[in-house]
């Protein structure tokens, strides 16, 4: 894998209130950086604009070669180079109730890449029992527990082999033990080559996992560097706050 995710200048509006008003983070492949904030700091739009799931009014994002520009968002027909590069975990999982495990991972592969579904299939199986949940491939979301469906969620975004994995407060309502396994399974994807940009509340488990902090405060990156660094020695009052804050709870 080569390239990485260069997001410049972003900014997002939404009337003509600027929800990021110029945001700018680089993420290498490899490397695990946190995304972090109060909540309505911006931390879920950034992510949202990298995935073209919303669009943005300024600024430019790049991911291994692939540019979004501002505007409109484009035609899912014109994003299969993006979906093959860019998988998102939502907080929520998102998983298709009516669908199985293995039929939620296999859905975009099939429909949005156009692979056979032996293909798909033979590799959706193969992450989930990388992932440790092959044994559950038959049952439907609401048979699973919150950790198998977030394993499930993960197998889903990597099927299409992305370079950059985005992941949504993915220890929310996780216990001690499931984000201790969580952050093993995170850190790897990285030492696979791949980059991945978290949103979190989560202080001790981003001291834990990642290489970097980004720490966004009314619609701007106000702190950046090494997790230890900036989670220690924090440079900026929103970050102190972070730190002291009652979003500090997993939870947040």
């Amino acid at each position: 894998m080569s390239g990485g995710l260069a997001v410049t200048g972003l900014r997002v509006a939404h009337g003509k209130r600027e929800i990021l008003r110029g945001v700018d983070l680089r993420v290498a492949p490899g490397e695990v950086c946190a995304l972090m904030g109060a909540s309505g700091a911006g931390k879920s739009t950034v992510l949202r604009s990298i995935a073209a799931l919303q669009p943005f009014s300024g600024g430019a994002i790049e991911v291994d070669g692939f540019a979004l520009r501002p505007g409109p968002l484009p035609r899912e027909s014109r994003l299969k180079g993006l979906r093959r590069k860019v998988g998102m975990v939502f907080q929520a999982h998102a998983l298709f109730e009516h669908l199985t495990a293995l039929e939620n991972v296999m859905l975009a592969p099939v429909h949005a890449l156009g692979w056979t579904r032996a293909k798909a299939r033979e590799t959706a199986m193969a992450l989930l029992d990388e992932l440790g949940v092959s044994h559950r491939a038959t049952a439907y979301p609401r048979a699973l527990s919150g950790g198998e469906s977030q394993r499930v969620a993960i197998a889903r975004a990597l099927a299409p082999d992305p370079l950059m994995l985005l992941m949504d407060e993915p220890t929310a309502a996780l216990d001690p033990a499931r984000r201790g396994a969580l952050g093993e399974t995170l850190r790897e994807l990285a030492g696979q080559g791949r980059g991945l940009l978290i949103s979190t509340h989560d202080v001790d488990f981003a001291r834990a996992v990642c290489d970097r902090v980004a720490v966004l405060a009314e619609g701007t990156m106000v702190e950046l560097g090494p997790a230890e660094e900036v989670l220690a020695r924090p440079s900026h009052a929103a970050t102190r706050e972070l730190l002291r804050g009652p979003e500090r709870s997993p939870a947040g």
